[in-house]
């Protein structure tokens, strides 16, 4: 065989350089559904557990919302049955609102700032993206919903027909809103900021929970559905709602207000779409803040290299030394390491959110806003745990106990800098909500002795029971800490609990006895009794802690 080189090939030699491949410029349409359709596909290529719980949330929304159908057309021919599907059209709507907010990583394809390098013109993608969120189980539950509210509230030719273009305009509603809402606040969602927020979910979720078991106990009142008239009337002119509700309104002839909430949700449909044009364009053509490097600062200018060692506006109105040093490192943890700030967060959230719940539930009583004291206390438990493995920076500062009692109380302190006015806000909240406001005293009083209680009991269960809390996993205790971290947090719980039955007895004496004149006692007593016993914890488990610091540090780097 003859090897011939490509130079002494006979003919002129070319030199241009291949063509570059064409770019597409027909819709991008298929491509975005074929990408949709793909990612849900990849959903079963995880790993075993994974796969199981992505089917299982599959089977049970789908179950759910064939069961959501069929409830709903058993309910045609219930006077009131227009109400109710004019409310659950409401909080779908809302629900499409909040979940990008919530649960930005729920739905991959909710990430615009993914698109912004492809060279896509915005209209074109609307449209492609419009189209590819209809597809998935979210769509398929809103429009089981949609379909079985329609069912119900149509009777007759004409309803029928409205009810075609009223399904239509909800669903979309729906689907735009949430691509609005996600594109409006892509670059926030993003962020640690965006992050921060999605630690709320949790808690949004709680929430929702409560509200939809207060509304099942009141729908199974004697009013029935018809407990719903009043916030039907009032969400029938909101979209998507007011699209559903002109559905009833062609069945009972009412034709022009029938029009007039039609054009209303078309009309909320159209400025919907701009606004995601208008922020999709926006996102395509202005870079990002975060990328663009700031101007350095002139040297001297308003001191600013020396604005790093400040404590800030903060830090100059703690008390000075090391318990005020612990106090905003304490401060600081709540804000920014997210473990942290989401039991900050669930803590004041259910705080209040237990005491209004009862209320609303017809069960409500001013004792309940002992809640917001128990759960602030909480947050005495592990303090050295939250640190994780930087703990140890801390602990070559400890070497006596005067040490180690200024650092527990600087963070106790920071527990109760927050947890003084908190409490002082739920009881007089709740008080306010009952027209209680005699019992302000009393309850007050008991809920800052259960709050010095936990404090006492957190800052020795910090010191006798420490565990990990994991910073790069999902999980709050470590591999083989969970019996100590139950021990540290419910042991501690039943024994501050325990330490406030003298004050509990007196209140139940007082009662019984009928000494009510003087239940203001108990404040200043309760405020005396929660004092003594933080301080009384944080000087036992101060000797405790220099005792086990090396346990301590091992315990907490652990994981």
């Amino acid at each position: 065989m003859t090897l011939t080189d490509p130079l002494d090939a006979k003919g002129p030699l070319d030199t241009a350089a291949p063509a570059p491949p064409a770019v597409p410029t027909g819709s991008p349409l298929p491509v975005f559904v074929q990408l949709k359709l793909s990612l849900m596909r990849n959903g079963l290529r995880q790993s075993a557990g994974r796969r199981a719980a992505y089917i299982t949330s599959i089977v049970f929304t789908v179950l759910f919302a064939a069961l959501q159908l069929l409830g709903l057309v058993l309910l045609r021919g219930n006077d009131d049955a227009d109400a109710l599907v004019t409310v659950l059209t409401a909080v779908l709507a809302l629900g499409w609102a909040v979940m990008p907010l919530f649960f930005p990583s729920g739905d991959e394809t909710l990430d615009p700032t993914r698109l912004v390098m492809l060279p896509l013109r915005p209209r074109p993608l609307i449209g492609a993206l419009l189209v590819s969120s209809l597809i998935g189980v979210g769509p398929l539950f809103t429009l089981t919903l949609v379909v079985g509210s329609l069912i119900a509230i149509a009777h007759g030719a004409a309803a029928s027909a409205a009810a075609l273009l009223a399904g239509v305009l909800s669903v979309l509603t729906c689907v735009a809103l949430a691509r609005a809402v996600a594109t409006a606040n892509s670059r926030l969602l993003s962020s640690r900021k965006g992050r921060d927020l999605a630690l709320l979910s949790g808690l949004f979720v709680a929430i929702g929970l409560q509200l939809v078991n207060v509304g099942v106990q009141k729908l199974s009142g004697e009013g029935g559905l018809g407990v719903l008239r009043p916030t039907a009337d009032v969400l029938r002119w909101v979209p998507p709602a007011s699209a559903i509700d002109a559905v009833q309104g062609v069945s009972e002839g009412a034709y022009g207000i029938a029009a007039a909430q039609f054009a209303l949700s078309a009309a909320v449909l159209a400025l919907l779409m701009w606004w995601w044009s208008r922020s999709l364009t926006h996102l395509m053509t202005t870079p990002d803040s975060s990328t663009i490097q700031p101007e350095k600062p002139r040297r001297g200018a308003g001191g600013a290299g020396s604005s790093t060692a400040t404590p800030g506006p903060l830090g100059k109105l703690l008390p000075a030394g090391r318990s005020g040093t612990a106090m905003l490192r304490t401060l600081r943890y709540a804000v920014r390491d997210p473990k942290a700030k989401t039991s900050w967060v669930s803590a004041l959230g259910v705080g209040l959110l237990m005491p209004l719940l009862t209320s609303v539930q017809g069960n409500g009583s001013i004792y309940w806003s002992c809640w917001a004291a128990g759960m602030l206390g909480m947050q005495m438990y592990n303090q050295f745990g939250q640190d994780s493995s930087a703990f140890w920076m801390v602990a070559q500062t400890i070497s006596t106990t005067r040490d180690a009692y200024l650092e527990l109380r600087g963070r106790a302190f920071a527990v109760a800098l927050v947890g003084v006015p908190y409490v002082l806000l739920a009881v007089v909240g709740s008080a306010v909500f009952l027209k209680d406001l005699p019992a302000i005293p009393e309850a007050l009083g008991l809920a800052y002795g259960l709050l010095g209680a936990l404090m006492a009991t957190g800052a020795l269960s910090s010191a006798l029971l420490p565990y990990s809390i994991p910073q790069d996993s999902a999980k709050n205790v470590a591999p083989g800490q969970g019996s100590l971290a139950w021990m540290s947090l419910f042991g501690g719980m039943i024994v501050g609990a325990l330490l406030c039955a003298p004050l509990l007895g007196l209140t139940i004496w007082l009662h019984v006895s009928g000494n009510h004149d003087l239940l203001w006692v108990l404040l200043p007593l309760g405020v005396a009794y929660g004092a003594a016993f933080a301080e009384a914890g944080l000087r036992l488990a101060a000797p405790r802690t220099v005792g086990r610091l090396p346990e301590i540090l091992a315990a907490v780097s652990k994981g």
